[in-house]
């Protein structure tokens, strides 16, 4: 009964208004918000390889918000993934480990208007653990993101585009992302949600092998544990073109972890 008590007291204490919780939605939705969190998203690939395995990736993805001034906030986003590869030769092995890290910072204004952005560069770190799981090389590029707020929506899109800085001819990267994101916020937490990731690798032999394009969505609702609030989200994709060796189905969940300032 002393436990029963403690939880409805620790609910009681935390329990955010309809208006707050619709606020922190918003703010997890946009990718240049001053909202300090840690998602932990994990992506699942289908039939990914040629023996139709399962491929699997948690990305550890902390993003850090800085006030520069009055009229500037630095907005850094890391993202560290921990793979599971399935081989890309019949009867190979399967490859677990960290991936080549990626890390981003935005310059974005502090006081936003109808349209929010954010702008900068985006570094790739070649951190993987196994040649299998990442390129094993620097890049760098430009990253850019565009959103508006309007009512319950929140849309956007997020593009960048990385180089590789090393020298070595056989294992160039060029890499194109977009990501665009289209979410509905409804009450009590809940929202709809679609943001797939596509990617173009240009260094691919053939343009049939070049893109990687998804269409799907989901759903997320923010839940308080106590004080803590964590969003969790859920969603499916279908690829409409991809590389041979990945499947046609997708899916991504989501634990983030938000640590919204005191007010």
């Amino acid at each position: 009964m002393l436990c029963i008590f403690l939880v409805f007291t620790m609910q009681a204490q935390a329990e955010p208004s309809e208006a707050d919780t619709k606020a922190l939605a918003k703010a997890t939705q946009n990718p240049i918000a001053s909202l300090i969190s840690v998602p932990f998203q994990n992506n699942t690939n289908l039939d990914y390889g040629p023996d139709k395995k399962t491929q699997n990736t948690m990305n550890i993805q902390p993003v850090i918000p800085m006030e520069l001034n009055d009229d500037w906030n630095l907005i850094t986003r890391t993202i560290m993934p921990i793979v599971s590869n399935p081989s890309l030769t019949p009867g190979g092995d399967r490859e677990t480990g960290l991936g080549d890290t990626t890390f981003t910072a935005f310059l974005s204004p502090s006081k936003g208007g109808d349209w929010i952005w954010g702008a900068g560069p985006v570094v790739l770190l070649p951190t993987s653990s196994d040649d299998q799981l990442g390129a094993d090389e620097w890049g760098i590029g430009p990253s850019l993101v565009v959103l508006t707020m309007p009512g319950n929506w929140v849309i956007g899109n997020l593009f960048s585009q990385v180089w590789g800085i090393n020298e070595d001819a056989d294992n160039d990267v060029s890499l194109f992302t977009w990501q665009y994101f289209v979410n509905y916020n409804l009450s009590d937490g809940w929202y709809l949600t679609s943001a797939p990731i596509m990617t173009a690798n240009w260094e691919a032999d053939r343009d049939s092998q070049k893109w990687t394009i998804p269409v799907g969505g989901g759903a997320g609702k923010i839940v308080h544990f106590g004080k803590q609030p964590v969003n969790f989200q859920a969603q499916g994709f279908y690829n409409v073109t991809a590389p041979d060796y990945i499947g046609d189905w997708s899916l991504r969940l989501q634990a983030q972890f938000l640590f919204p300032k005191k007010k």
